[in-house]
């Protein structure tokens, strides 16, 4: 599973947004194009997008710009990237509509894919935007508290870092 550009920025700006909480200034979206080389014009419509989902309240003209709506610790990353991606088929069976595939009555990948599918959303779903502004143990690892319980090692790959 990649995410798009798209949700890519919208994690991105609601973090940079959660991240300048306290100041009196509320966040403008040049700023945020400014800080992270992204188009304005771009960040414009992701900015109008997550103000429609009730994410953001945005202000204009001077001492205008953007601000959370709830707090950081509301916003759960699994929704919010629900709300964003457009496509979860991982592969053509999981589209009935378009599926091709002449195994599917004899093919188990369909379901190993959907349950990593769904174990992807778990882990997002665990996660506030909050949690992502807090200071990470690691690089790789989740807060202990958030993670998925009695996750199986693959074998070939390395033990998750503690």
């Amino acid at each position: 599973m990649r995410l798009t550009q798209w949700t890519d920025y919208t994690l991105r700006v609601l973090m940079y947004c959660a991240a300048s909480e306290g100041r009196v200034q509320p966040v403008t979206i040049t700023e945020v194009a400014e800080s992270y080389g992204i188009s304005r014009s771009h960040l414009t419509k992701i900015v109008q997008e997550l103000s429609a989902l009730g994410l953001l309240n945005t202000s204009r003209g001077r001492g205008g710009g953007i601000r959370l709506m709830k707090p950081a610790s509301d916003i759960n990353i699994g929704a919010v990237v629900r709300a964003t991606e457009t496509d979860f088929n991982l592969v053509e069976c999981f589209d009935p509509e378009h599926n091709q595939c002449r195994l599917n009555s004899h093919c188990y990948l369909k379901g190993v894919l959907g349950q990593a599918m769904q174990a992807f959303l778990t882990v997002l779903d665990k996660v506030t935007l909050a949690d992502l502004l807090t200071e990470p143990h690691s690089v790789v690892a989740m807060p202990q508290s958030r993670r998925v319980a009695a996750v199986q090692m693959v074998p070939g790959l390395p033990d998750a870092v503690a």
